[in-house]
């Protein structure tokens, strides 16, 4: 199946009933992290960025990324579909295969001690990288690339402060999502749960208000970080 038949397919298998009138372009991009993709729509031509990583994966994975892809587009809530189903399951999965060859030694440091104190020593190590300053993204996991990154205004901060970060993002990586009719969950109930677990949660979630803050007004005035 070429891939146009399989955009007109995933849009039949999304709306049954309705025409399709779109013009349709799919392009494989070196510009994106591993297996990033994007949408837009102009007119009445949608174009489908996807990373080249995509190239090779079986076709009814990424009937299932389309599929996900034009329900942003289109702002429609979360339908159910056995493709979307077999995409979110191999999002999940892909940690299993990504190399682990961009890992920061103080972010390991970080990792090795919350792993074995939270998790016992039972998480996998992932990807591990310092990001920008941003004082409103203070970590992330990415999926895609098995990867977490934390803001670097924590580069001189206390120990407990990154570690607590770097225990919200093993979450993530340990609990991962959830999706349902509606939406996709990433901090559900049980997630929160577990976030309490952390020593002086709550304490250290009102230090990293004032430590973001402290960040914002050094970058405001200039202030050399």
């Amino acid at each position: 199946m070429t891939d146009m038949n399989l955009i007109e397919e995933a849009y039949n298998k999304l709306y049954p009933g309705r025409d399709f009138k779109y013009k349709t372009d799919l392009i494989y991009s070196r510009r994106f992290k591993d297996y990033g993709a994007n949408v837009r729509l102009s007119g009445n031509n949608i174009e489908f960025n996807l990373c080249r990583k995509w190239f090779p994966v079986d076709s009814e994975i990424k009937l299932g990324l389309i599929q996900e892809l034009l329900l942003k587009l289109f702002k429609n809530k979360r339908k159910k579909s056995y493709y979307i189903d077999l995409y979110n399951n191999f999002i999940k999965n892909l940690h299993i295969a990504i190399p682990k060859n961009n890992i920061d030694p103080d972010l390991k440091e970080s990792f090795d001690r919350v792993n074995e104190r939270y998790f016992l020593g039972g998480v996998e190590m992932p990807n591990l990288e310092w990001g920008s300053h941003s004082t409103t993204k203070l970590g992330s996991y990415d999926f895609k690339t098995d990867t977490i990154s934390v803001s670097r205004i924590f580069e001189n901060e206390e120990l407990n402060y990154l570690d607590y970060i770097m225990y919200h993002e093993l979450l993530h990586k340990v609990r991962k999502f959830k999706t349902n009719s509606s939406r996709t969950t990433y901090h559900d109930k049980k997630f929160k749960v577990l976030e309490g677990i952390y020593e002086n949660q709550e304490q250290i979630e009102k230090e990293l208000s004032k430590i973001a803050r402290k960040a914002r007004l050094k970058g405001f005035f200039g202030l050399k970080r």
